[in-house]
């Protein structure tokens, strides 16, 4: 019996909030499975790749990734709210159900570590929580960006605490602390 062997399309997108820095968008034929943050590379893509989707062939083909291209897009330019996308999750089972979680977090609106921890029935492991938020491959359309402390304040953020600032000021969101850190424009 042969090998079957799962093609990963991928794109870059330009957003004039990024300026030159690309996203990467990387999808399978059951959705999309990863975006990379603008302070990431390609290699970031690959690796991820590599890791996640053993003997996986990566194709630079837009085509497949206009759907989900356009409703980032959307949601960047600020007339998108929520994602209509099939998502292809991959990850431990933990991890997918904090990342099914961060889904259902409204626009505009935020949870605690600890909120999420209780949300996936393991209320003590608000560490793994966090451990498991910041490994979110699929950010923006998985809303890791809506998760802060439990005193508002913005904690460590693999895009950049400046990026998730203003992830949360593009949705309306103002009500957290980043002390320390000079306003970002991306």
């Amino acid at each position: 019996m042969g090998k079957t062997t799962t093609e990963v399309y991928w794109t870059a997108i330009r957003h004039p909030k990024f300026g030159d820095r690309p996203l990467y968008l990387a999808a399978t034929k059951q959705g999309l499975c990863r975006i990379t943050w603008p302070n990431e590379s390609f290699d970031t893509l690959t690796t991820w790749v590599v890791k996640h989707i053993p003997g996986a062939v990566l194709t630079n083909d837009q085509e497949p990734l206009s759907e989900y291209v356009g409703q980032l897009k959307e949601y960047l330019e600020g007339t998108r709210r929520t994602f209509d996308l099939p998502l292809d999750m991959r990850g431990t089972k933990f991890q997918t159900a904090v990342w099914q979680a961060l889904t259902r977090i409204p626009y505009g609106e935020t949870r605690s570590y600890s909120d999420i921890a209780g949300e996936v029935g393991s209320p003590a492991a608000v560490r793994a929580v966090g451990t498991a938020n910041g490994a979110n491959p699929i950010p923006i359309v998985v809303p890791c960006h809506r998760v802060i402390g439990k005193n508002s304040a913005l904690t460590g953020f693999r895009g950049g605490l400046q990026v998730k600032q203003e992830l949360l000021r593009l949705e309306g969101y103002e009500d957290f602390t980043l002390k320390g850190h000079a306003r970002f424009q991306f």
